[in-house]
């Protein structure tokens, strides 16, 4: 191991157009502004308008955003990540579509998928290719349009969540800056409760699977929200003790946006006061593989060189993680 860090050098988000508000949700389903409110936190959410738009549309702007910041060629970039659960295609890989959408031709390119938890463990394996010096750009982005999976007759998903996406590059720093350490786990038993039933090679699409709306978002509220809380506060505790990190040593805590009361829960058993936890939810509900890179695109002028952040998330499957970074400028 060489004394490289993977530094995160810059940031970029894209936000579709179309704004979905709860006022306009209430004349869809059987719900009220007052009850997504208190029970998500969600105000409004942005959803991907247009014939022939995909993820990879979205991915592509973001990455454009992001070279164009940081005065970078789409030739320079060695290797592009994208983490998604809404790929435009089985095959081939989003990020193939998003590195020749963005002009990137001399890069490989690659699609991860663990849920909400896929933009940090796409993170993390991006930056062992940084780390070992064999590359020196390295784009990861994570995008998601739920809405092509999300049913709006359900009341309890389709008040969650929209479509965006985000991106951070990353660079070699001989500096003491960039991903520290992380910590993750996976529990395979709990897909039950959270999953896309059919659309698989355990279920094939058919008229049947199509007739019984089973390719959509399946999500069972309360044991989700109980792992959530959990498994995202323990990670984390976990990662930061065994960095001798206390909570005055934390500037951020940068939270997956599932849920406003369990980024509050999860804020609350760390013992981190709110005003150090990043928090959109609000503006963009649930954007699964956006979320975090999405915070840091909003705080991003809020950030100091040498700041600890802890990112940290909770998905599908189920998979759960946390990253410590030690902001880069």
């Amino acid at each position: 191991m060489t004394g490289i860090k993977a530094a995160i050098t810059a940031v970029h988000g894209y936000l579709p157009e179309y704004v979905l508000t709860n006022q306009e949700l209430e004349q869809m389903v059987d719900t009220s502004d007052e009850w997504i409110s208190t029970r998500t936190g969600i105000k409004e959410r942005r959803i991907l308008k247009g014939e022939g738009l995909a993820t990879s549309d979205m991915a592509a702007e973001a990455v454009k955003g992001l070279l164009e910041k940081r005065g970078i060629s789409p030739d320079d970039v060695d290797l592009v990540v994208c983490s998604t659960v809404t790929p435009d295609m089985k095959f081939p890989a989003t990020a193939n579509l998003v590195s020749h959408k963005a002009g990137i031709n001399n890069a490989f390119s690659y699609d991860m998928n663990a849920a909400c938890s896929g933009f940090i463990y796409a993170l993390t394996t991006a930056a062992s290719f940084v780390e070992t010096g064999r590359y020196k750009k390295v784009v990861v982005v994570g995008a998601d349009k739920m809405s092509s999976i999300v049913d709006y007759t359900d009341r309890q998903t389709c008040v969650i969540f929209g479509d965006a996406a985000s991106a951070v590059l990353l660079e070699p720093s001989e500096e003491n800056v960039g991903l520290m350490d992380h910590a993750f786990g996976t529990d395979g038993s709990g897909h039950v409760h959270l999953h896309m039933k059919a659309g698989g090679s355990l279920k094939p699409s058919s008229h049947e699977t199509v007739d019984a709306r089973e390719h959509y978002v399946y999500q069972e509220g309360q044991p989700v929200f109980k792992f959530a809380v959990t498994k995202m506060a323990g990670i984390s505790k976990e990662l930061m003790d065994k960095n001798d990190l206390n909570v005055d040593d934390i500037s951020w805590l940068v939270p997956h946006q599932a849920n406003m009361r369990i980024i509050e829960a999860a804020g609350r058993r760390l013992g981190i006061p709110s005003e150090k936890v990043m928090v959109n939810i609000q503006r963009y509900g649930n954007t699964t593989n956006a979320t975090i890179p999405l915070c840091l695109w909003d705080y991003e002028n809020q950030l100091n060189k040498g700041d600890n952040l802890i990112l940290t998330a909770f998905g599908g499957g189920f998979t759960w993680g946390a990253v410590w970074v030690k902001w880069a400028y």
